[in-house]
């Protein structure tokens, strides 16, 4: 179990620093005035997306689920888990609404400006501290 509970770890810090750095990325591609530099945002979003964000999140929800499998009674009985859950339900439909701005940028669609980006980069950050609180306190 401390294994799967280990790469569990890594694949959730892997999937946070991709949704972390994805959204600055739009915020930069939105300030950039240049096709060159457009472009390279467009293989930049993508690459961060497909192959580190996606397997990521994939690999997080696995290997969750492979922990609660150990002793599904013992965790569904605990609030926090349904709290956390829920919160990796949300993340997981953030993920999906970044996977639609990629396509967006990607055909040149974009109508939002940058600050619209900063501020969806933060929102992530809401449900690390709510998701580590839950796990490490387990408040209910």
């Amino acid at each position: 179990m401390l294994w799967v509970k280990a790469f569990h770890i890594i694949a959730v810090v892997c999937w946070f620093a991709a949704i972390f750095y994805l959204p600055r990325l739009f915020v930069y591609h939105a300030n950039c005035e240049d096709q060159t530099g457009r472009e390279r945002f467009k293989i930049m979003e993508r690459k961060l997306y497909r192959g580190i964000g996606t397997p990521s999140m994939i690999a997080t929800i696995v290997l969750g689920l492979w922990l609660v499998s150990y002793s599904p009674s013992a965790y569904f009985s605990q609030g926090w888990l349904h709290a956390k859950l829920a919160l990796v339900a949300v993340l997981v439909a953030y993920h999906l609404y970044c996977g639609h701005l990629v396509r967006v940028f990607r055909d040149d669609a974009n109508q939002r400006s940058h600050v619209f980006y900063r501020w969806l980069n933060e929102f992530p950050v809401l449900i690390l501290v709510a998701v580590v609180i839950l796990v490490t306190v387990r408040p209910f």
